[in-house]
């Protein structure tokens, strides 16, 4: 059965980011993940999770100057030493909330982009992550919602997977970017299972609730369970009115 997760840099944003552990807890969630913590000390965010049943499922390595438009590190030229030092601050991150999921966005081709230097990079992540039992993660994001972002296509992560050859380096599916990518995100279930580690969804085209949407969602997660998979199932949706009214989406799977 699916467990979901809320991801708190989208949902109960009407609330200040440390208030939304609560309120995703008495929605019913039992895991949250968020894109970037490093804005408050990582001993607030774990009171939040203790005084609310939660666990923290995954976060992202800091991606360099979101507000300017840096969109990830592990891929840019020149920028071994930034990604190493925002490595090193999300494994602190990680081992303070319990965290075992670290995505490592790559970075933009008009920031310097290059394979070489991304395979290199996860690389030298995935070793520094392994004593702690950490899996750096990989996701292709869509070029509608990300323009110029250096992966973007299922394969070719697979292929960087295959490249690096460590075995925590995994990939993250987002089954919202798959579709507005390639499409066959059904395909992509079964035929990327053994690399994943972690799912997100959301409803396409507008990224709003899973379900109405142009997915199938219960027939996505139930092919999601039927591979074996136990982990986490990321919500990572902007609500089409508010986050509350909107999940009675969850209904239509049983799960929470």
């Amino acid at each position: 059965m699916a467990r979901l997760a809320a991801n708190l840099s989208l949902l109960f944003t009407e609330l200040a980011f440390l208030d939304r552990f609560a309120a995703a807890a008495a929605a019913g969630f039992k895991g949250v993940e968020f894109l970037f913590p490093y804005a408050w000390p990582a001993a607030e965010i774990k009171q939040r999770l203790d005084d609310n049943g939660l666990e923290t499922v995954l976060f992202n390595i800091s991606p360099g100057d979101w507000d300017a438009g840096e969109r990830g590190l592990a891929a840019i030229e020149n920028g071994e030493a930034r990604f190493a030092s925002a490595l090193a601050q999300a494994l602190d991150y990680a081992a303070a909330l319990g965290v075992k999921r670290l995505h490592a966005m790559a970075g933009l081709a008009q920031h310097g982009a290059r394979n070489e230097t991304y395979r290199a990079n996860l690389a030298y992540a995935a070793v520094q992550a392994a004593p702690f039992g950490i899996d750096i993660l990989i996701e292709p994001i869509n070029t509608f919602d990300m323009p110029g972002y250096h992966l973007t296509r299922t394969a070719d992560a697979a292929a960087v997977i295959a490249d690096v050859g460590a075995a925590n380096l995994r990939l993250q599916l987002d089954l919202y970017h798959r579709h507005r990518m390639e499409g066959e995100a059904l395909a992509a279930i079964e035929e990327f299972s053994p690399l994943v580690a972690h799912y997100q969804i959301a409803g396409p085209p507008d990224r709003g609730e899973p379900i109405p949407s142009e997915l199938d969602i219960p027939r996505l997660i139930a092919a999601i369970d039927a591979t074996g998979y136990m982990g986490w199932i990321g919500c990572e949706y902007r609500p089409r009115t508010g986050t509350s009214a909107g999940l009675s989406w969850r209904d239509a799977l049983g799960a929470v």
